[in-house]
């Protein structure tokens, strides 16, 4: 199981909304943006973090990856599933390969903030490269909520990890399919929803501000605890199985 470090990126783990538009390929980080990330990521405070990260069962040791491994990670965004956008996501994060100070492989999370990137999360093992290796030249697309992963080439969608869902690996849907399949899991919990606007997620804010919130119903031992997480105005249920695939990685601080 892959341990997750919850810092600015927790807001990931339910879908965003972004603005329409009439293409069907997300934006990809410029080629200014790669130099900047891997400023970044080989930077002395990232260096600092790597150094204090400490995971159980460590390899050897090693340095961040070339510029080549980086991996944008999309996610779907609210306006697809609404039907408002034919783009199947957008941009969540930057993914990089390095070491931790006990010398255990892991990615380090990059972030776009304004006209900049920042380090969100330190997360054990590489899955993001991974998945990137399968994807046969399409883009990587994650749905939190299951943590499932896809590779979307043009109008294909192909399975990567779809476990939670009892999707086989190498499965094939077409983005209306999976579109209508996002709808009826999420489409009741849309920003601007009755869900929504009865004020059951707990508070609003922009992707910059709003704190992920967790409610959580009756102990853990007594069957499927509901997780209820909230970002943008959306607000996501899942079953505690589901939220330890997301969460149940190990922290940096």
């Amino acid at each position: 199981m892959r341990t997750l470090v919850l810092g600015g990126a927790a807001a990931l783990l339910v879908l965003t909304s972004g603005p329409a538009s009439a293409a069907t390929e997300p934006s990809r980080p410029s080629g200014q943006d790669t130099a900047a990330i891997t400023a970044l990521v080989n930077g002395p405070d990232t260096a600092k973090r790597l150094a204090a990260t400490k995971f159980p069962g460590a390899i050897a040791a090693g340095q961040a990856a070339p510029v080549a491994a980086q991996v944008p990670v999309f996610q779907p965004t609210a306006d697809f599933v609404a039907g408002r956008s034919d783009v199947p996501g957008q941009l969540a994060y930057v993914a990089v390969p390095a070491r931790t100070g006990d010398g255990r492989a892991a990615t380090v999370w990059a972030e776009r903030h304004g006209a900049g990137w920042e380090v969100v999360n330190v997360a054990s093992g590489v899955d993001e490269q991974r998945f990137a290796a399968a994807a046969g030249g399409g883009y990587l697309l994650h749905e939190p909520q299951v943590n499932a992963w896809y590779a979307v080439n043009g109008d294909t969608l192909t399975v990567l990890d779809g476990s939670v869902l009892g999707l086989a690996p190498g499965t094939k849907l077409s983005l209306r399919s999976y579109r209508d399949a996002l709808n009826t899991r999420y489409g009741t919990r849309l920003p601007g929803s009755a869900y929504d606007r009865s004020g059951a997620a707990g508070g609003y804010g922009t992707p910059e501000t709003q704190v992920s919130q967790a409610v959580v119903s009756g102990p853990a031992t007594s069957g499927p605890v509901v997780l209820l997480l909230v970002f943008g105005g959306l607000a996501v249920i899942l079953l505690a199985g589901c939220a330890a695939l997301l969460v149940g990685r190990g922290h940096d601080h």
